[in-house]
């Protein structure tokens, strides 16, 4: 058992996932010498070369476009996005070729390309680098999404995407980089399913990446009121673990869902409408959800009053709990 940043865990899996293929290849704006804008790849070109740790030019098309041809001969390429809202420029190698080459194929091409983009607010930075779009992908067939939240998480899931022969959107909230936590290195427990934090009886909270840390501190407040609520880490946001979902929604009847992104058309929407369509019998309230406000993201001074933080989702659960 080792202590670990949650940016740490994430080279330290990269470095372990490098170590054990050698097709395994990082690229990127500033990945190598510089290590990364937030130092995640910090070391990797020293250990690994400059012909594995490639610092790119600042394109996101042409990052992705060149991971796609190098995936077609054989390599597994994992892209660094510097910040989410940097994405865009690549979102048509992403969602008109990236996804759809496998059934375009028939399934004999996989393109096993992983993009790594860190995610969300927190950070006292301005609109582009503060975004929560994991909606926009988690709508597109053919991606895999996921998000970890803790170092333990980071560490064995960036090594599952590497393995998998699917291109993965792979969601890092920046803001969580300097965690620090628990990693079982040896652990063989797998990361493709939802993660149950809290076992609950009164309320289910659902979060994912860096709106788990607030949903357990209200799980913890709503305890010292008298109030069982539970907490799932969703992990993997497409495709969902809908059989733990259920599971721990009929066991409370009431479920809210938490995440930074507007709540308008966003994850929580479907994951309100899987649980409806399911547990409606079950269901002693509507699924709740807590985001933030459909707006661009604001200045640095106010970004607290916009993001999703425990005073509002302790509302939502009261809403939930006396509907």
């Amino acid at each position: 058992m080792t202590t670990m940043t949650l940016g740490g865990a994430i080279n330290s899996g990269l470095a372990a996932a490098m170590a054990a293929d050698d097709r395994v290849m990082v690229m990127g704006e500033d990945v190598g010498v510089l290590g990364g804008v937030f130092r995640v790849t910090d070391g990797l070109q020293r250990r690994f070369g400059a012909a594995r740790v490639v610092d790119t030019p600042l394109t996101e098309s042409g990052i992705v476009g060149t991971a796609i041809g190098l995936a077609l001969r054989g390599y597994r390429p994992v892209c660094e996005i510097q910040f989410d809202g940097f994405v865009y420029p690549a979102f048509d190698q992403i969602v008109s070729q990236l996804a759809k080459m496998r059934a375009r194929s028939g399934g004999t091409i996989a393109l096993p390309v992983v993009i790594r983009i860190p995610v969300g607010g927190g950070i006292g930075a301005v609109e582009h680098h503060s975004e929560s779009n994991e909606a926009y992908f988690a709508h597109t067939a053919g991606l895999r999404v996921v998000s970890c939240s803790n170092p333990g998480d980071a560490f064995h899931m960036i090594q599952e995407a590497v393995r998998c022969d699917d291109p993965v959107i792979f969601y890092e909230p920046k803001r969580h980089y300097w965690q620090k936590g628990e990693v079982e290195e040896t652990c063989v427990e797998r990361r493709d399913t939802a993660r149950v934090c809290v076992d609950g009886t009164d309320c289910t909270l659902i979060a994912y990446g860096g709106s788990v840390a607030p949903a357990l501190a209200a799980a913890r407040a709503a305890q010292e009121d008298g109030y069982s609520v539970g907490v799932v880490d969703l992990r993997n946001l497409s495709p969902l673990d809908v059989p733990t979902l259920i599971e721990q929604v009929r066991r409370t009847g009431r479920a809210v869902v938490v995440h930074e992104a507007s709540t308008f058309a966003g994850l929580g929407a479907e994951i309100a409408a899987t649980i409806t369509e399911r547990c409606f019998r079950e269901l002693n309230a509507p699924v709740l959800r807590v985001g933030a406000y459909n707006l661009p993201y604001p200045p640095a001074r106010v970004e607290e009053k916009f993001l999703p933080d425990v005073d509002r989702v302790l509302e939502a659960v009261d809403r939930s709990l006396f509907f």
